[in-house]
Parts: C-alpha cells; structure tokens; sequence
C-alpha cells in the first residue's frame, strides 16, 4: 500500500473510531484508543493499522474471565456497534465487523498490571465534543513492551511491536 493510501485509510479509521466514540459516550462509556491507529495519533508516524482497538472498563481478570462477562457494558456496547451498522462475529474478541473493518474491543483494567500502566494517567482527550483515553509515547512503550513477551504476538505481528518499541526509544531518547 503506497504511503498516501495508508494515510487516507487511518484517517478514515480515526473518523470512524470517532463515530463510535460518540455513540459510546451518549451511553455514558469513555472509550480508549489503543494499539496502530492509537499510537498513529500520539507520534504522527504510519504504522499502518489493520483495525480500531478500542479498551473500556472490564474484569481486571482479563481474558481469564468468562466470554460474556469479561466487557462490563457488553450488551450496551453491541447495542451501539449494531446501531452504527456493525455485527458481533466474535464474542471472545468482542469484535465487530463493518464492510472490511474490524473493530474489537479489549478490558482497559488489565492495563496496570499487564503493562505497570494506571489507567488513572491515561489522558483524557477530546475532540470535536467527544471524550476518549489515549496513552502517551512512555505509555505506549510499556505497553509495547509487555506485548512483545507475548509469543502469540510476535509469531501473528511479524514482531511489529519491536518496531514500535525501537521507534518510541528513539523519539524519547531525541526528547
């Protein structure tokens, strides 16, 4: 994909992440933007994202917890998404598909002790009247890092992550 293709694709992405940030805060959800379309928005840089990965409040169990229990606002949530025209195709991912585009949902409790990150730190953002989380480069990085000791990750990411890791090192160490 050409660089110009990249960038108008995370554009829409984040429009769309956007859509349904909206849609979650009328419910009374704050959402987190995580993953390549969230790192996207705190560097500037292409990192090329494949869906929206978004985190809300869960069981702090994580994916130890049971499937229908794991996302608090579950029912709510895929209220919203098959609103905005999206349809549940995995209940353990809680991931909801569009026309091509996936959306899954993950359990921002699990952050402080998967990555030493406080939810409680995140920033809160807002854009255009809508209200999301995202981390910061330092929060990334630890997120990053932790990911990267997940060999599931590293075989089903290229190692994409120690790309990230690499280049937010670099941008810190650069200030």
């Amino acid at each position: 994909m050409r660089l110009w293709e990249c960038r108008v694709k995370a554009k829409y992405m984040f429009e769309e992440f956007l859509r349904i940030a909206v849609a979650l805060n009328g419910v009374g959800i704050t959402p987190t933007l995580m993953g390549s379309l969230g790192l996207e928005q705190v560097t500037k840089a292409e990192w090329d994202p494949k869906d929206i990965d978004i985190h809300v409040p869960g069981d702090p169990r994580g994916w130890e917890a049971p499937d229908e229990e794991r996302i608090f606002a579950a029912q709510q949530i895929e209220q919203v998404m098959t609103v905005l025209g999206y349809e549940l195709v995995d209940l353990h991912e809680f991931e909801f598909r569009r026309d091509g585009l996936s959306v899954e949902f993950g359990v921002i409790d699990t952050l402080q002790e998967f990555a030493g990150v406080e939810v409680g730190d995140l920033e809160l953002r807002s854009k255009n009247g809508v209200e999301f989380y995202l981390p910061d480069r330092h929060q990334f990085l630890a997120i990053y890092r932790a990911s990267s000791q997940d060999g599931y990750r590293n075989e089903h990411n290229n190692s994409k992550d120690f790309k990230k890791i690499e280049y937010l090192e670099d941008s810190l160490r650069a200030g």
